[in-house]
């Protein structure tokens, strides 16, 4: 069996307020291997993103423990983890998080400068292409559709070639014939460049077209049903 990329080792998320304590993961404990595709379901307010949140390093568990790549993400300090973020994870996010400021060639360039990437320009305008924004580069995202958006978002997570890709809720704000061309995209970027891509969703179609499918009930990892 191939090492994990993603490894999460009985999870705990709970927070304090004036009316007591709450529970929003509870023991949840999955590994996940080089390429492979999952989807995490569950109702509203089950703890599906603050469980990729966790993932990605973003957020912090109450105990246990979350190696990506073989490096225990809570054992370093933020700026660590903000570098192997940079390095390994792309990000795609339901309202898109495009810098409105920039056109989207820019948008796409943005991770690629930061690693101090020399051909940053050709390489984000090679993968806006591969997207089918070749003739959109210098537009700016208030004059680009969602769909167009999310493509953008898309291009810019993809180009850094990550190992790992994080996506909550990426068709969440788009119709459903856009957001089935959106996920088949993503999809075949997934594939052709091998990342591992883990996705919250409430579409159930669309987790099914994942390998696996970690399913959060109250804060736990509901068992799988057996098959008939």
């Amino acid at each position: 069996m191939s090492e994990s990329i993603i490894s999460v080792e009985h999870v705990h998320k709970s927070v304090t307020d004036s009316t007591g304590t709450l529970d929003i993961l509870r023991d949840i404990d999955f590994r996940l291997a080089p390429r492979e595709t999952a989807a995490i379901v569950g109702a509203s307010g089950s703890g599906k993103s603050t469980l990729l949140s966790i993932i990605a390093g973003l957020d912090t568990p109450t105990s246990g423990t979350v190696r990506l790549a073989g490096q225990d993400l809570f054992a370093i300090d933020e700026d660590e983890r903000a570098a192997l973020r940079a390095r390994s994870v792309g990000f795609v996010f339901q309202s898109f998080q495009l810098m409105g400021n920039l056109s989207a060639l820019e948008n796409v360039m943005l991770p690629l400068e930061l690693a101090g990437r020399k051909d940053a320009r050709k390489a984000a305008g090679e993968m806006l292409a591969r997207v089918g924004l070749g003739e959109r580069l210098s537009h700016y995202p208030k004059v680009l559709s969602g769909g167009e958006q999310q493509r953008v978002a898309l291009a810019r997570a993809f180009v850094v070639q990550p190992a790992v890709l994080l996506a909550d809720e990426p068709t969440g704000s788009l119709d459903f014939a856009t957001g089935e061309t959106v996920m088949q995209l993503m999809f075949d970027l997934n594939r052709e460049l091998g990342t591992t891509l883990v996705l919250v969703t409430h579409d159930r179609a669309i987790a099914t077209r994942c390998e696996r499918r970690i399913t959060i009930e109250a804060g736990r990892i509901a068992p799988e049903p057996v098959p008939a």
